[in-house]
């Protein structure tokens, strides 16, 4: 891939139930966000919403200097449709793409330097998915937590404990919950953790791909039964 051009950030994320996206200028700030609640639709919404807020810029999508997208965990099928909206839009654009999870965007701007916290997520049938991290890289991988269950062996250095879904699990470890940042909005945190990125020079070294904490609920389809004889 070329170096990276100067230019916009496009940033969106589809892993819950909503179409949201964020449009940062060169210089990272906000130049257009869109936020569309949903708990079905994503697909066939997504990129109107996208080609509407480069529209609403002034924007074509030649412009764009790379492309963000929330990876998860979340919604399997949202997952799935920004993902694959960000691998063909970075192949047909030749820009990068930038996968961040839902942990980095919700703990970005929050923890301290160096210190390691629980970023907690919520996950069906009041589980919580959680991931221990030290500026932003894990310290583990992320683990899917019952409500009620005994807990996992976490790292235990944990200073603070990050996201709503996680103040149960606060109380249990004896950890204060910390409060979220004023702009919280995923997609603003994927924007600004990839455009970071960008102008330190970090570019993603593979394509985008989702974080599933667990395996879906779905089972496979099960075969057709054998004909009967007439």
């Amino acid at each position: 891939m070329p170096p990276p051009r100067s230019g916009p950030l496009l940033a969106f994320d589809t892993s819950a139930a909503h179409c949201a996206a964020v449009l940062l200028d060169d210089g990272g700030a906000v130049a257009g966000h869109a936020h569309a609640p949903m708990a079905r639709g994503q697909a066939e919404a997504l990129m109107p919403l996208l080609q509407g807020l480069l529209a609403d810029a002034g924007l074509a999508w030649g412009d764009l200097a790379a492309l963000a997208v929330g990876v998860g965990p979340g919604n399997f099928t949202g997952i799935r449709i920004a993902v694959a909206a960000a691998r063909g839009l970075a192949l047909a654009l030749k820009v990068p793409a930038f996968g961040v999870s839902g942990f980095a965007a919700l703990s970005h701007g929050i923890a301290a330097p160096g210190a390691a916290v629980l970023v907690c997520l919520p996950g069906p049938r009041g589980m919580v998915h959680a991931l221990a991290l030290r500026d932003g890289a894990p310290l583990a991988p992320p683990v899917a937590i019952e409500a009620g269950a005994p807990l996992p062996d976490l790292t235990p250095e944990l200073t603070a404990v990050i996201g709503a879904a996680g103040a149960g699990l606060a109380e249990r470890l004896g950890l204060p919950l910390a409060p979220l940042h004023p702009d919280s909005a995923i997609a603003r945190q994927v924007a600004a953790i990839a455009h970071a990125r960008l102008r330190a020079g970090d570019l993603p070294d593979a394509r985008p791909a989702p974080l599933y904490v667990r395996p879906a609920d779905a089972a496979p389809a099960a075969p057709p039964p054998p004909a009967l004889p007439d």
